[in-house]
């Protein structure tokens, strides 16, 4: 295979299905890459002593896939040896233990993969128009984002 045939790809999605970590690291194998580093967030089951049923994600869609596409320029800005990133996020219903967001990095040894994943997670909480609604036996509340750039600017 020659090198042009593996040309750096962004994979950005949000869909309301089931995310599938296989399908999502796959997007990112490379020949040219000994790793490949994933952050999955799930649901958990309590947030502050309160039993949590479920989450509901709502997006500004458009705006939240031009917010991802930025984050994966930047990461290649970073890092250069970086080949594939995958972003997916899940909108709607996610049950307690199911993946509300994954996401994959590709590149030829570890440090880069893995410093790339922590930065795309902290940059999406921060910057890309994705709601979570936190869903409890007797309340529900929406979920202010305190990393979120546009939440500290208002105070």
């Amino acid at each position: 295979m020659e090198e042009n045939e593996d040309v750096p790809k962004d994979f950005i999605k949000l869909k309301s299905e089931k995310l599938s970590v296989d399908e999502v690291s796959e997007l990112v194998v490379s020949p040219y890459c000994g790793a490949v580093s994933l952050f999955i967030g799930t649901t958990r089951n309590n947030f502050e002593g309160k039993k949590v049923i479920h989450l509901e994600y709502e997006a500004y869609t458009s705006m939240a896939e031009t917010e991802i596409r930025k984050i994966c320029r930047d990461v290649r800005k970073k890092w250069p040896s970086v080949k594939h990133i995958a972003v997916h996020h899940r909108l709607g219903v996610v049950p307690i233990t199911e993946a509300s967001v994954i996401i994959a990095v590709s590149s030829p040894h570890r440090a880069e993969s893995l410093e790339a994943v922590m930065y795309c997670i902290n940059t999406l909480k921060a910057s890309v128009p994705i709601w979570k609604k936190e869903i409890y036996e007797d309340e529900y509340s929406w979920k202010e984002n305190k990393e979120c750039f546009w939440a500290n600017s208002e105070k």
